[in-house]
C-alpha cells in the first residue's frame, strides 16, 4: 500500500482547498442568512448555486465518480478531497455536486441504469439541474433488515404499482428532487435476497405524498432538501422504470452503499479536523484558573486522543479505498464495515470532547460543533447500524479459516 499522494491527488487537492478557503468558509454566513430570510424555502439557497457555478469553473465538479462522466478520480484519489469538503458539511459537499443522496443515486444509475434512464435522470443530476431522493427506510419494520421493507412493487401489465411509507428520505424535501429511487418488494415469498426491487419514481406522479419533514436532534436540514417521510399511494410507473431487474434491489442497495461510507466517512474525518482547529483556537485564548485551556493537563489529554484518532482511522479510510480501487468493493468489505463502525463513534467522541472545551458555547448554533456532532450521531444509524454491520463482520472474522497450529503448541 502507497498512501503517498500522486501529481494528480495533490493538483486537485490543492484546488479544492484553496476553493474551501476562499469561498466556502466565508459563505456559510451568507447561506446562514439566507435561510433564515426564507424560513419556508427547502430548495438550495442563491449562494449554493454562486458556489456551484464556481467549482465547475474550478474543475471540482463531480469528483466522486471515477471515470469520464464524473471527475476522473479513483476512490483513492478522491477520499482526501472528500475529508476537505466535510469541514463545510453544510456547504463545500453541495457546491461541488458531491452530496448525499445524489452521489449514491448518480452512482447506482451509472453502474445499472439503462441508457433511457440515464439520459433521463442521470445527466440532469451530474449537471446539478435536479436533486434526487433514495427511499429505502420505513417507519414501521426494522429497515436495518432490508428484506422486512413492506413497500410492494407489483407488476400491472406494461406498468409497476408501488404502494408503501418510506421515510428518512433525504433531500425529498426539496422541491428539485424530480425523482425518487424506491426500494420494494415485488415477489415476498421469494428468498430473503431476492425479494426486493429498486424503481425510479417521478416526484410528480399522481400517488406521491411528501407527508412531513423530519429533524435530527431538532436540526432539519433545511439548506440541502431536509428528511421526509412519504406515502406512495398505488402509484404507477411504467416498466421501463425499473433498475436492472426484479429481486435485484438487495444487490443494487450493497453497491450502492459501499463508496458511499467511504466518501461519509471522510467527511466524517473532516469534521473532526475542524473541530481540532477550532479547539486549539480556544484552547490557546481562553483562560480559567490562572492557566490557558491548554496548559490544563486534561485538554492536553483529549486534544491527544483526539489526535491518534483522527490519524489511525484516516489510514483505515485511505486503505479501504485502497482496497476498492484494486480489488473492487466486494473484497474490501471487511474494511467498509470497520470504518462504517469505527469513525461515526470515533469522531462523535472528538466533537463532544470539543463541546466540553468550548462550554456552552459548543452547545449553541454560534459554533459549528452540535450540529456536526448531530451528524456524526445520526451516522451511527444511517445506512445501517453499528450492531448489523458489527455483526457481519464478526461472522466474516469466525468464518476465516485459523492458521494451523504449529507443532508441539496448544
Amino acid at each position: 500500500m502507497d498512501f503517498e499522494p500522486d501529481t494528480t491527488t495533490r493538483e486537485v487537492v490543492d484546488r479544492a482547498q484553496a476553493f474551501l478557503d476562499e469561498r466556502v468558509l466565508p459563505a456559510e454566513r451568507v447561506l446562514a442568512r439566507q435561510v433564515e430570510a426564507t424560513p419556508d424555502d427547502w430548495s438550495f439557497r442563491p449562494v449554493v448555486r454562486e458556489l456551484q457555478a464556481e467549482a465547475r469553473e474550478r474543475g471540482l465538479w463531480n469528483l466522486f465518480l471515477p471515470g469520464p462522466d464524473g471527475g476522473g478520480l479513483t476512490t483513492l484519489q478522491y477520499a482526501p478531497v472528500a475529508e476537505l469538503s466535510g469541514r463545510s458539511p453544510r456547504l463545500a459537499p453541495v457546491a461541488m455536486n458531491c452530496a448525499a443522496p445524489d452521489t449514491g443515486n448518480m452512482e447506482l444509475l451509472h453502474d445499472f441504469g439503462t441508457p433511457e434512464q440515464k439520459e433521463r435522470w442521470l445527466a440532469p443530476l451530474l449537471r446539478g439541474e435536479i436533486r434526487s431522493a433514495f427511499c429505502m427506510t420505513e417507519p414501521d419494520v426494522a429497515s436495518s433488515d432490508a428484506s422486512q421493507i413492506a413497500t410492494r412493487i407489483r407488476r400491472d401489465g406494461d406498468h409497476y404499482v408501488v404502494s408503501g411509507r418510506k421515510w428518512w428520505s433525504t433531500g425529498a424535501m426539496n422541491p428539485d428532487a424530480k425523482i425518487l429511487v424506491v426500494m420494494g418488494a415485488t415477489d415476498p415469498d421469494a428468498d430473503r435476497h431476492r425479494r426486493q426491487s429498486m424503481i425510479l419514481v417521478p416526484r410528480d406522479a399522481p400517488g406521491v405524498r411528501v407527508v412531513r419533514p423530519l429533524t435530527v436532534f431538532g436540526y432539519d436540514d433545511r439548506e440541502h432538501g431536509g428528511h421526509a417521510e412519504i406515502v406512495l399511494d398505488d402509484v404507477r410507473v411504467p416498466a421501463t422504470h425499473l433498475v436492472a431487474g426484479e429481486g435485484d434491489g438487495f444487490r443494487i442497495a450493497q453497491a450502492r452503499l459501499g463508496p458511499g461510507r467511504v466518501h461519509h466517512c471522510m467527511r466524517a474525518l473532516g469534521m473532526a479536523g475542524r473541530a481540532l482547529d477550532l479547539v486549539r483556537e480556544r484552547a490557546t485564548s481562553r483562560t480559567a484558573f490562572g492557566r490557558t485551556l491548554a496548559q490544563q493537563g486534561v485538554i492536553r489529554e483529549w486534544v491527544a486522543e483526539s489526535r491518534v484518532q483522527l490519524e489511525a482511522l484516516r489510514l483505515l479510510v485511505l486503505k479501504t479505498a485502497w482496497l476498492m480501487d484494486t480489488v473492487g468493493n466486494r473484497a474490501a468489505m471487511r474494511e467498509i464495515q470497520a470504518i462504517k463502525i469505527a469513525v461515526p463513534r470515533a469522531v462523535q467522541q472528538i466533537l463532544d470532547r470539543a463541546i466540553q472545551v468550548f462550554g456552552a458555547a459548543g452547545l449553541s448554533g454560534d459554533q459549528p460543533l452540535a450540529e456536526m456532532f448531530a451528524a456524526a450521531r445520526a451516522m451511527r444509524l444511517a445506512d445501517g447500524p453499528d450492531e448489523v454491520h458489527l455483526a457481519a463482520l464478526g461472522r466474516a472474522e469466525l468464518a476465516t479459516p485459523a492458521p494451523p497450529t504449529p507443532p508441539g503448541r496448544r
